[in-house]
């Protein structure tokens, strides 16, 4: 069988259900739980285009057989190739642009330019994903997961695949529980309260479990994402927000929890080895989808330390009762 040439475009700069474009803010989040499509392409030849901040989340990566910085050189060079199969999976209308340009034999999926507007539209596979990230009804309602909606786009069904992370993190698991506590600038809202971060830290420590937080790190760690992979990977559990972390946990096929509010849990698969956690009481805005909080308290604040504990003991009991 010949080899197709693939050509995918994911920078982060976008985010695949998020109706808002961020020109040079980098969602590596959104590129590593889109590398599940890899597992679509693995006896072809594989070209990812990406920014230079996502590379740690990307070498390596054995579906991969090049990887190429979001650039002048790398923009001239493609304008010049053909591929059997174009994915751009960015709603930025420049990027989107040049992936117009480039040649491709059969098929092109996401997103393109429309030249009269001046704005990202969809291909067809890529409607529905298009219409749920602009639309906060369809979002609100959406129940399939990422990768289910990720596939469609594709033309595929989605089977359980799991992230593809190229890094093989150079430390052992030391840890009973990381807790990943940080959240972006552009998402303030998915933050749990510190003071609930410092009570559940108490209730395991007071349990006998060795925890590592991430807000008590070196920033040398955190600032690098190979020594913060490092970090993640040396946890049995990892507790998180909807972050980045907690992709990376589930590459690195950890149990993780995930606690979510202004963002939908809906959307993420944690293949078995964990789940979400969400407040007690129910708000109508939830989920927001916004970086601001229009309440006097935010939902993330009803969901209470008592409860993270117990459905997280609870599950971790039942798994090993299984």
């Amino acid at each position: 069988m010949t080899k197709q040439k693939i050509l995918v475009i994911k920078t982060g700069y976008s985010e695949l259900l998020d109706g808002h474009t961020n020109s040079r803010k980098v969602s590596l989040g959104d590129i590593l739980r889109t590398t599940p499509i890899l597992h679509l392409f693995k006896q072809d030849e594989v070209k990812w285009v990406t920014d230079l901040d996502a590379f740690p989340l990307l070498e390596g990566n054995p579906f991969i057989s090049e990887l190429l910085p979001f650039d002048l050189p790398t923009t001239l060079q493609l304008k010049s190739e053909e591929y059997d199969r174009v994915i751009n999976l960015e709603k930025i209308p420049g990027i989107c642009a040049l992936a117009d340009e480039i040649k491709a034999k059969r098929n092109r999926y996401g997103f393109t330019f429309n030249p009269r507007t001046g704005k990202a539209e969809a291909y067809d596979n890529s409607c529905n994903i298009l219409a749920v990230g602009a639309n906060s009804k369809l979002k609100k309602g959406n129940k399939k997961t990422f990768q289910e909606l990720l596939f469609k786009m594709l033309g595929a069904k989605w089977k359980k695949e799991e992230y593809v992370l190229g890094y093989k993190p150079k430390t052992e698991e030391c840890f009973d529980f990381i807790l990943n506590t940080k959240v972006g600038l552009k998402w303030p809202t998915k933050s749990w309260p510190d003071q609930y971060w410092n009570e559940l830290e108490a209730k395991l420590v007071n349990g006998g479990f060795k925890v590592a937080r991430q807000d008590k790190q070196d920033e040398k760690i955190l600032n690098n994402l190979y020594s913060y992979i490092d970090w993640i990977n040396q946890g049995k559990v990892i507790i998180s927000n909807d972050s980045l972390g907690l992709h990376l946990g589930i590459a690195l096929k950890k149990t993780v929890f995930g606690f979510f509010g202004s963002t939908p849990y809906s959307e993420i698969y944690f293949y078995n080895r964990g789940k979400a956690i969400v407040p007690d009481k129910n708000y109508d805005c939830m989920p927001c989808f916004s970086g601001t909080c229009i309440k006097e308290k935010s939902c993330m604040c009803d969901l209470l330390p008592e409860k993270a504990y117990a459905d997280i003991m609870d599950y971790i009991r039942d798994k090993k009762s299984q």
